[in-house]
């Protein structure tokens, strides 16, 4: 794989597969999984702990993917850069694929960048990225697609009380059936459907150019990141999910 130039030598590769040889039927996706900035980019000019912030990445998003792609023996293809370098989840030319402000943040790094600039972060993580996750979608005998995302409680001073969102568009089918089970599971759970986001072809990638295009039954899952902030809550959202999925391919037709 060809990094191109915005990557040097000791910056991480702009995607990571794990348990690339996982058996299952299944392919899991996180695109805001890391924090990495390329050595060039300065850290885009912010601090340890603005990038520790939801702003930087989907607080432990990585870790519930990854403990899924385990117990479920599924490939998982995660992105270790920030999200503020460039978003693996918008379009390029999106207002917030690079945003100038995040959540009140300037970013220093991302105010007035070039067009060459912009090309350059495309060129080296983005497309890498989603390519990789094209070519696993046309792994024979697949059978469903998830991306796993995380969100934060409360947004804009306003309050978002769903334990658990689920994103989709024309397959209102798969999300509907992950609900039912977790529910199933735990009574007392709080679920959004198509909360807290809506799912737009100017703003989203993975359902409009992925999920729908592939024919396959997929979802985004976003969890509320205040139940992601111990080992304790990101096993159990992990164990919660990979028991949902079990019993929905159970159930899809053969």
């Amino acid at each position: 794989m060809t990094k191109g130039s915005l990557l040097g030598r000791g910056d991480p590769a702009p995607v990571e597969v794990f348990n690339a040889d996982g058996r299952a039927s299944l392919l899991l996706v996180c695109e805001h999984a890391g924090q990495a900035v390329p050595e060039k980019l300065s850290v885009l000019g912010m601090s340890r702990a603005q990038m520790d912030e939801h702003i930087g990445w989907d607080v432990g998003a990585a870790a519930v993917t990854r403990h899924m792609a385990m117990a479920l023996d599924a490939p998982a293809v995660l992105q270790p850069y920030s999200r503020l370098v460039i978003d693996c989840n918008r379009p390029p030319r999106a207002s917030d694929s690079i945003p100038e402000c995040s959540d009140g943040h300037v970013v220093p790094g991302n105010v007035s960048i070039t067009a060459e600039d912009r090309a350059a972060r495309i060129n080296a993580i983005f497309e890498p990225f989603q390519a990789e996750v094209a070519v696993r979608l046309k792994r024979p005998g697949l059978r469903a697609v998830f991306s796993i995302h995380s969100f934060t409680p409360r947004m804009n001073r306003i309050e978002r009380p769903w334990d658990v969102g689920f994103l989709f568009r024309a397959d209102t089918e798969t999300s509907a059936a992950l609900a039912g089970h977790l529910v199933a599971r735990d009574p007392a759970m709080v679920i959004g459907m198509n909360q807290p986001y809506q799912i737009e072809d100017d703003s989203d990638w993975f359902v409009p150019r992925h999920g729908e295009p592939s024919g396959l039954p997929h979802s985004l899952i976003e969890i509320r990141n205040d139940h992601l902030q111990t080992a304790e809550g990101r096993a159990r959202w992990a164990a919660l999910l990979t028991e949902a999925i079990h019993s929905f391919i159970k159930e899809l037709k053969t």
